[in-house]
């Protein structure tokens, strides 16, 4: 069982102590990841608006082709909070409504100011939820252009440290692991090993990647 397997003690440990460290809330997964999904969703609609505008079919479209392909998110997911983006100010419809290939009507979105204000404090946010920071971040790299400077040096040097935090923490969970003789008696020790050296190999890609991206910017700024 889950709960007295070494391998997946040593996960769920590993996960408890990450999460500690960033400040992870003990939430339930389900309750989690719907606060996640909404906070991406509503960041990818925004950042489209904040090009150009768009109507729902455009939206749900990007939407699914960035977290597919098995993930997907449902017209009665997405409308209902296209609703309440502008409900809340944050975009407006588009006075002339088009149509799709089908012939059916569909309703055009552009964001307003308050939704800029909403883009921009979506994306410098760091702290709402760091256990899926990575996919998130992964989103604000591609609309980093869209923020001034100093803001994408922040975002920058901040996810340097976040995988650098995450670097040396499973570096040091490995290296307790293979001192740990009681681990290394049961007959999955190296496949946990090699887990673990997987997930550093990782991270220390996804550092080199973000490095790359600061020196990006620094060059940039330098011109």
């Amino acid at each position: 069982m889950s709960g007295t397997n070494p391998f997946w003690l040593a996960v769920n440990m590993l996960k408890h102590e990450i999460c500690s460290k960033i400040g992870y809330k003990d939430r339930s997964i389900s309750e989690q990841k719907e606060i996640d999904d909404k906070l991406m969703y509503e960041l990818i609609i925004l950042s489209l608006l904040m090009i150009n505008p768009a109507h729902g079919y455009l939206i749900a479209k990007v939407i699914n082709n960035i977290v597919g392909p098995y993930a997907k998110v449902s017209n009665g997911r997405l409308y209902p909070l296209l609703a309440k983006l502008q409900e809340n100010g944050l975009i407006g419809i588009e006075q002339n409504e088009g149509q799709n290939e089908g012939g059916r009507h569909i309703r055009g979105y552009h964001i307003k100011e308050a939704g800029r204000n909403r883009f921009r404090q979506l994306m410098l946010d760091t702290t709402s939820n760091p256990g899926e920071y990575q996919k998130l971040f992964g989103l604000k790299a591609a609309w980093l252009d869209l923020l001034e400077p100093e803001e994408r040096i922040f975002l920058l040097d901040h996810y340097v440290n976040y995988c650098q935090t995450h670097v040396l923490h499973v570096i040091a969970k490995t290296e307790n692991m293979l001192d740990n003789s009681d681990l290394n008696k049961t007959s999955h020790s190296d496949r946990i090993i090699e887990a673990m050296q997987h997930r550093q190999q990782h991270w220390q890609n996804e550092l080199e990647w973000v490095k790359k991206l600061r020196a990006r910017e620094t060059k940039s700024g330098l011109d």
